[in-house]
């Protein structure tokens, strides 16, 4: 097969370092939120979340909420479509097929669903290898078709109506996956049960979670996978402090009017009478949603900006080694919840409250990252990356640095 038009992406000849602490940065947001799901299911979030009502919990709930709900998502979506557009354009310049990227979205497919059945139901590499194929179609595309077609997307308000009008013509109902289990028996079923137990229960709990991968998940992640496309493509990766600098007053502007709207939504909004009618409610939902992810690419502009000067820098570094082992570290943060809080481990699903499980999930990931540089030290890839690329390339490549 032919490659896609990318004359227009710049070659890039080097690893960049910034993408990769942004993607360690990504990490440790995803697993901040991943392992509140992981202590409880969606199912049984209200209730559990209200016993926990001292002052440190309540703390550690609004700092979640603040900065880190809903924005790391859009982050390591981001990256991806960054990424996509570094790989479409050496595939052309070292003169490799296409069969490559399909051979690589197929497998990043398969590390999805592998995730879902062994570990926990929660993946999203799955829906990445999905749409990374649907990118391919819009990367012949100048930068503003580009962006309209990333608003179009990411504005469009009717999602969970598209959803049901589906679901309704297959015959698809979410909601009765879950009717067996009660709030008891799946507390039940994860501390106690067998491992075939959880595994029935993490294919149930995706089933009758779609409609949050549908409606949720897919718009923003394809909006971010077309926004990090066209930074490929403008050649923003060739001189990225000089593009932080130009772009630095509007993406001020921006953080500033998102971060009103989210203090209102949070810590205000809740309280008053149109927030009780529904219609403007589900607005009003929708436009956190929006802050939210406008407040993810500050993020990404502010960690790009802060690395320029050594002090933070320094201190932000040591996050490029979890970053170039993105793959194996997400999956890993799922082994270690399930050692955690499953039947196979220690067994504290729904013992831990919000602060002891922030603080958890800051500890492992410090592990990864120790870990992650102890390994590098000896290692091109991570085992999955290095997996990923054999099967890319289909043969058996060389993992060991020579010395």
């Amino acid at each position: 097969m032919t490659h896609p038009s990318t004359e227009k992406i710049a070659p890039i000849s080097h690893r960049i370092v910034i993408l990769d602490v942004l993607r360690g940065f990504a990490l440790l947001g995803i697993f901040v939120v991943n392992i509140e799901i992981m202590n409880c299911v969606f199912m049984n979030q209200d209730a559990f979340s209200q016993q926990w009502t001292s002052s440190l919990d309540i703390l550690a709930v609004r700092f979640q909420q603040l900065f880190f709900y809903g924005k790391f998502f859009p982050i390591f979506s981001l990256l991806f479509g960054v990424g996509i557009s570094i790989q479409l354009v050496n595939l052309k310049r070292k003169g490799i097929p296409m069969s490559f990227f399909f051979r690589r979205m197929g497998a990043l497919f398969l590390f999805g669903v592998a995730h879902i059945l062994f570990l926990w139901s929660g993946d999203v590499i799955h829906i990445y290898a999905f749409l990374g194929l649907c990118t391919l179609l819009l990367v012949q595309l100048k930068p503003k078709q580009l962006i309209i077609i990333a608003l179009v997307i990411f504005l469009f308000p009717f999602y969970g109506s598209l959803f049901e009008w589906i679901t309704a013509a297959l015959g698809y109902q979410p909601e009765i996956y879950l009717n067996s289990y009660t709030p008891e028996t799946i507390v039940t079923t994860i501390r106690e049960g067998s491992y075939l137990d959880g595994m029935r229960l993490r294919i149930q709990e995706y089933k009758s979670n779609l409609a949050v991968l549908f409606v949720s998940l897919m718009p923003i992640a394809f909006t971010m996978f077309i926004v990090g496309l066209t930074i490929g493509k403008k050649g923003w990766l060739q001189d990225i402090p000089r593009g932080i600098q130009r772009i630095k007053k509007p993406v001020l502007w921006i953080a500033v009017l998102s971060n009103v709207y989210r203090v209102i939504f949070l810590f205000f909004l809740w309280e008053t009478e149109i927030w009780k009618d529904s219609f403007w409610r589900t607005l009003f939902i929708y436009g956190m949603q929006i802050s939210d992810t406008l407040m993810a690419l500050f993020l990404v502009w502010l960690v790009a900006y802060a690395f320029q000067y050594s002090f933070w820098k320094k201190l932000l570094s040591p996050l490029q080694y979890a970053g170039r082992m993105a793959l194996t570290n997400y999956l890993l943060q799922s082994f270690v919840g399930l050692l955690i809080f499953s039947s196979v481990g220690l067994q504290w699903y729904q013992t831990l409250s919000p602060i002891q499980t922030m603080g958890l999930a800051m500890g492992v990931f410090i592990g990864q990252v120790l870990l992650s540089k102890f390994w590098l030290s000896f290692f091109k890839f991570g085992p999955l990356e290095w997996i990923w690329r054999c099967i890319s390339y289909g043969k058996v490549l060389g993992i060991r640095k020579k010395n």
